[in-house]
């Protein structure tokens, strides 16, 4: 299973979530170690962008972009 992870590793300080990706500090550590693991974290990323695009942060490449 490929990684969620597209190299934009900015996190939102309320959540944790990384905007790129939707992951969390300690998964993206065990996505490389833990394959078992990997369902679960990829299926608990789509409702975390939505949380954070609802919030009003940008996500994905767009979080790439810096405000100013």
């Amino acid at each position: 299973m490929a990684s969620p992870c597209i190299d934009i590793c900015r996190y939102d300080e309320a959540t944790g979530f990384c905007l790129g990706c939707g992951m969390l500090k300690p998964e993206k550590k065990r996505w490389k170690k833990d394959r078992d693991q990997r369902p679960a974290i990829r299926a608990a990323l789509p409702d975390r962008i939505t949380a954070l695009q609802k919030a009003g942060l940008a996500t994905g490449k767009a979080a790439k972009r810096k405000k100013g």
